[in-house]
Parts: structure tokens; C-alpha cells; sequence
């Protein structure tokens, strides 16, 4: 006679992660499925061994950052055992919304968020087969408020890919700055310095103000008029319809004194 399999249907354990498991069908020790209840999903065709030792994973628990899961889909985290280069996009979201140590050293990211839909993985390939691009030899970086200023949330409607080049337009060094405006320095002399990059890096002298009001004006109508210049530049470049919003965004673009 052969050897008599001992049901152990409904046996229940927590995974690594703190999941609860529970043996929803089992058809002998190489051959079960496994129910998480707290996702209502099943992980079919494991083994005995492998849930006794916790290894089985749920794609919808929040694994990346405490908010970011998975999904079920085609879209993987890995290709050729390197990071698949959507999974990084995605990564990087969370990392900057997410992470405490990231918003330590950045701390303007402390307060944003991304929409519960890009949370999935699977939803965010599908949006980035719609809206990657890339434009030869340059950096792209993914942009939460070039189109909405002041933006704090990474969704489907507010979001962007740039050229890193245009993305720096919009960097912020509030602690290089201290409490004078943006583009406005005070030197040893009490005058007020404006200064501001070229657009290619290089951080352009505006003249010394008596206030720090007209050292920020000057500043402002240089800033915008290089924004303006640079989206021109890429005219051609960057495909449509991205060229088209990101022209419309950019010529829009108030540099505020409080910014």
C-alpha cells in the first residue's frame, strides 16, 4: 500500500514578511496552494517546505516603502538579473516619497506622495509604455511639478519625463540660500547679489542691488527668459505631445520671490 498523505488543509502560518497564510488546498508535501487572506489571493503549486519556512511572497503586500506592491502582470522587477528599468523609475518614486533616510537629505520630498493607482507596479509599466521617452545622450528624469507648480503628488496627470537639463532648471538650494529670495545672496558688503544658471551649468553674475527686491526681479527675468530658451532648444527632440505640454508649462512659468 502507498503512503497515506496527511491533509494539512487549513494549517496556517505568517510569512517573512507578516503575512498570514493558510493551506487552502493540499494534494500531497510537493504539491499545495496557499491562501493570503488579508489580500484574498491564492499562491498556487508550492511546497509544504517552502511555507513552513515562510518564503512564499503575496505580490500585493507593501513591500517597497511600506505603500509600493507588485501587482500581477507581465511587467517584472528584474531583466538579465539586473533592475529592470521601469522597476528604478518606480523604485525612485517611492524611495523620494517614502524614505525617511532620502527625505534627510532631501527634505523636500517629505510631504509628497504618489497617487494609490501608481502604487501598483504593474499600473505604473502600463503608464510608462504611454509616457517614457528618451532623448539621445541625456539623463531622464521623472517630474512631478514642471506642470503643475508647487505640485506634491506623483500621479498620472501631473507627471512628466525631462531631460535632466530641464529638470535642473527647477532645482531649489534652500539651505545654500539661507532666508534671502531664490537667485539672491547677500555679500560682505550688505548688497544684495543676483545670480543665475545659464541653462548649460554655469552660474551667470546678474549685478549687486541695494534690496534684495531688485536683485530677485532681475533674477526672475533672467530665470524665465532661460526656461523659455531651453524648452526651445529641444524642439525636435523631445517627441510629441510631451513637447507640446512641457512648452506650454515652461512659457507659463512664474518665478515667485517666495519660491
Amino acid at each position: 500500500m502507498g503512503r497515506k498523505i496527511i491533509d494539512k488543509t487549513g494549517e496556517e502560518k505568517v510569512n517573512s514578511f507578516g503575512s498570514k497564510m493558510v493551506i487552502k488546498e493540499y494534494r500531497g508535501a510537493l504539491d499545495i496552494d496557499i491562501y493570503f487572506p488579508e489580500y484574498n489571493w491564492v499562491f498556487k503549486r508550492t511546497t509544504y517546505s517552502n511555507f513552513k519556512k515562510g518564503n512564499i511572497k503575496c505580490p500585493y503586500e507593501l513591500r517597497h516603502y511600506g505603500k509600493g506592491y507588485l501587482g500581477e502582470g507581465k511587467y517584472r522587477m528584474s531583466e538579465n538579473g539586473k533592475n529592470h528599468k521601469y522597476f528604478k523609475i518606480w523604485d525612485n518614486m517611492l524611495q523620494r516619497c517614502y524614505d525617511p533616510k532620502r527625505h534627510k537629505i532631501n527634505p523636500t520630498y517629505k510631504d509628497c506622495k504618489v497617487e494609490d493607482y501608481l502604487l501598483n507596479f504593474q499600473h505604473m509599466g502600463e503608464w510608462l509604455d504611454e509616457n517614457y521617452y528618451e532623448v539621445p545622450g541625456e539623463i531622464m528624469c521623472l517630474d512631478k511639478d514642471i506642470l503643475n507648480k508647487g505640485n506634491k503628488i506623483y500621479s498620472r496627470d501631473t507627471c512628466i519625463f525631462v531631460p535632466q537639463r530641464i529638470n535642473k532648471l527647477f532645482v531649489k538650494c534652500d539651505k545654500s540660500r539661507g532666508k534671502n529670495p531664490i537667485g539672491v545672496s547677500l555679500n560682505s558688503l550688505g548688497n544684495y547679489q543676483a545670480r543665475c544658471n545659464n541653462g548649460y551649468g554655469k552660474l551667470i553674475p546678474l549685478g549687486t542691488y541695494s534690496t534684495e527686491e531688485e536683485a530677485f526681479n532681475v533674477y526672475k527675468e533672467y530665470k524665465e527668459k532661460i526656461i523659455k530658451e531651453v524648452i526651445d532648444s529641444y524642439e525636435g527632440k523631445i517627441p510629441e505631445p510631451f513637447y507640446s505640454r512641457l512648452k506650454e508649462a515652461m512659457y507659463n512659468y512664474e518665478v515667485e520671490i517666495d519660491d
